[in-house]
């Protein structure tokens, strides 16, 4: 296999720790990733059969897999813990998905500004929004990997179908990584041109900031051009 300068997509933890360790030297990677996980956030408009099967969705990859329901309404985190039972007894990977959802949470809140400042401090590989509100909920959006709006976006489209990349920060890393995009396989370099003029404008404010760092060669290199 030919040498390769950046190593990016999904894998269990053993495809991570190579990854980490491959990065110590020249090669980058696309960012730190643990567990899959969802968040869903959701209130009386949503359909508990679809968000149930978004939890499952997620619970099944693995039993450190971890869901999280965050939602106004009491009366409809009953009902999707009701039908989370109904759909798990059907799932093939029902043992595994019920050992992930013992990792799970529901949490009741009292409106979305709190929905959402809880989503923001998971900040979840998936977010999903499949309340009736999803477009004022996503202008509240700080932190998360993929976003999926309405009712019928399910993150399973996101990893085969809608075109958006599934390989996404987890365990929190949406605060500072992305998801990989184009702008991954790129490299940018900055070239810059002075000229006489341009030495003159800005010679006193490299030679002074040099100075006060105590690099005289680098306030010299510019002094001589004055």
């Amino acid at each position: 296999m030919p040498k390769v300068y950046k190593i990016f997509g999904p894998g269990n933890q053993y495809v991570m720790a190579a990854k980490q360790q491959v990065s110590l030297h020249d090669v980058a990677i696309d960012m730190p990733a643990g567990p899959s996980e969802v968040c869903v956030v959701a209130d009386d408009t949503c359909n508990e059969v679809f968000v149930a099967a978004d939890l499952l969705s997620q619970a099944e990859h693995g039993i450190d897999s971890q869901v999280l329901l965050i939602t106004t309404s009491e009366t409809f985190a009953s009902k999707v813990e009701t039908e989370v039972e109904k759909q798990l007894a059907r799932l093939p990977r029902k043992e595994i998905a019920a050992k992930a959802l013992d990792n799970s949470k529901i949490v009741i809140v009292a409106n979305n500004t709190e929905a959402m400042a809880l989503a923001n401090a998971y900040a979840p590989e998936h977010l999903i929004l499949p309340s009736d509100n999803y477009e004022e909920l996503a202008q509240m959006v700080v932190n998360a990997g993929s976003v999926f709006l309405g009712k019928y976006a399910c993150e399973s489209a996101g990893d085969y179908a809608s075109g958006t990349n599934h390989t996404l920060p987890t365990h929190g890393y949406a605060l500072a990584y992305n998801g990989v995009n184009l702008d991954s396989y790129n490299r940018k370099i900055t070239f810059q041109h002075l000229t006489a003029q341009g030495v003159n404008s800005i010679g006193k404010a490299v030679v002074t900031m040099a100075e006060n760092e105590q690099l005289e060669a680098h306030a010299n290199a510019m002094r001589v051009r004055m």
